[in-house]
């Protein structure tokens, strides 16, 4: 089981066209933009063409156009995911908005699933199936018109050869009208969203490695502002202060300790006896002298 597929995978190098080629003939679908599976219900029909009977199709809501829809949807596909005991993180949040690069890489992830359960699809109705669910019959009868046309295009090749050679003939009767065409240039509608999609995925690597790099700056930020590194320099500081302050108190001391005894070394012992007497008489105000 490929429940756990690191970023590196061959499954993440898969395109955008043969994961929307996949889904279509998978559950016969009409898929322009990977990022319009963006609602969960195709997730949830995925699990259920190779899980069949796993998945409550009749929660699963292919009209689902607010946020709110889609986020029932992806609780059926969690549910599943905990029935099977699949470890995949589902990140509903980025999905439910339509960004082309999560959804991507998501949809390439259920491809590599689906692929290393079966490896194909064996007796699966994706119509039938789709009915139980709500919207599914819209669904399906707006993808039916777009597969007729491709089956009518296939199916007449000669009514198409003969068009093909009556304006051939036409085209060669005026050659004026056909170096005109051939001058005119292409539709740059298709330019334009290519354009787009590339810019779409551009932005949302920039945002990722902006939120990347903010985080780190953050917890740089929390780590200064915790107060066993903001109070280590300030006692630092203060023992020094009071280092030096009492340094000069005590040489003082000293000092004066050893003129003291200087002094009375001096004295003679009858200046000894007198300073005594003072001493006596000035300590007690009942002695007279």
């Amino acid at each position: 089981m490929a429940t756990n597929i690191g970023m590196m995978d061959s499954a993440y190098f898969v395109g955008r066209s043969e994961i929307l080629s996949w889904i279509n003939s998978t559950l016969q679908l009409n898929l322009s933009k990977v990022e319009e599976a963006c609602a969960g219900a195709v997730h949830c029909q995925l699990m259920d063409s190779v899980h069949p009977g796993m998945v409550p199709m009749h929660k699963v809501n292919f009209d689902a156009k607010n946020e709110y829809e889609m986020i029932q949807n992806y609780k059926v596909l969690q549910d599943v995911f905990n029935k099977l005991k699949i470890t995949k993180h589902i990140e509903v949040s980025k999905l439910v908005k339509g960004r082309p690069l999560d959804n991507l890489e998501f949809m390439q992830w259920m491809k590599r699933y689906c692929d290393s359960v079966n490896g194909g699809l064996v007796n699966y109705n994706p119509l039938e199936r789709r009915e139980a669910c709500k919207g599914g019959k819209e669904t399906s009868k707006k993808c039916q018109p777009s597969q007729a046309s491709s089956k009518g295009s296939t199916a007449a090749p000669k009514v198409q050869a003969s068009h093909n050679a009556r304006r051939n003939d036409v085209s060669s009767a005026h050659p004026s009208n056909q170096s005109v065409k051939a001058s005119k240039p292409p539709s740059p509608v298709a330019v334009y969203d290519a354009e787009i999609t590339e810019l779409k995925l551009s932005v949302d690597s920039l945002e990722k490695e902006r939120d990347f790099y903010f985080a780190k700056l953050r917890d740089i930020e929390i780590l200064c502002q915790s107060p066993g590194i903001e109070n280590l320099p300030k006692e630092t500081e203060n023992s020094a202060d009071e280092k030096e302050n009492s340094d000069p108190l005590k040489r003082k001391n000293i000092v004066n300790l050893d003129v003291d005894a200087v002094g009375i070394s001096a004295l003679s012992p009858r200046q000894r006896l007198s300073d005594a007497t003072d001493v006596h008489c000035s300590g007690s105000p009942l002695m007279t002298c």
